[in-house]
């Protein structure tokens, strides 16, 4: 049986939830990731994504010139747009069971946790997506 902890991203890079909104961006971007783990005084307390990011930003329609738009983003923290409630799994768990939970939820990718609830990995689709590969080229 294939494991989420088999496929998952180890140690992922987190973003503190006291964090910038616009520093948020600029690491998504030099890292090229599309999600960050958030902590909470170094504890694991939920996730931000790209598509929150964007969410939070004024819209097209707004009066706000780009400096306008680039200081609210700069004192915008991370803890105003993350998701503190994430989905979560147990690096224990079936493979099959987290491409489950992201299917049906519409997900991107999965917080995984460890019984405590401290972070030990990601898994995302692109995860997903190389272990079908691997076990498609093996099978």
């Amino acid at each position: 049986m294939q494991t989420v902890e088999q496929w998952m991203t180890k140690n992922p890079i987190t973003v503190e939830e006291t964090t910038s909104i616009i520093e948020a961006m600029h690491l998504m971007k030099e890292h090229d990731v599309r999600r960050f783990p958030v902590t909470c005084n170094g504890k694991f307390c939920g996730v931000i994504t790209e598509l929150m990011i964007k969410s939070f930003m004024p819209g097209q329609a707004s009066s706000m010139d780009t400096w306008e738009v680039h200081y609210i983003l700069s004192k915008a923290i991370v803890k105003d747009a993350m998701n503190p409630q994430p989905f979560t799994i147990t690096p224990d768990a079936p493979l099959s069971e987290a491409a489950r939970v992201i299917h049906d939820n519409k997900l991107n990718g999965l917080c995984v946790t460890d019984r405590d609830n401290r972070l030990v990995g990601l898994l995302t689709v692109t995860n997903l997506t190389e272990a079908l590969i691997a076990l498609s080229d093996n099978g």
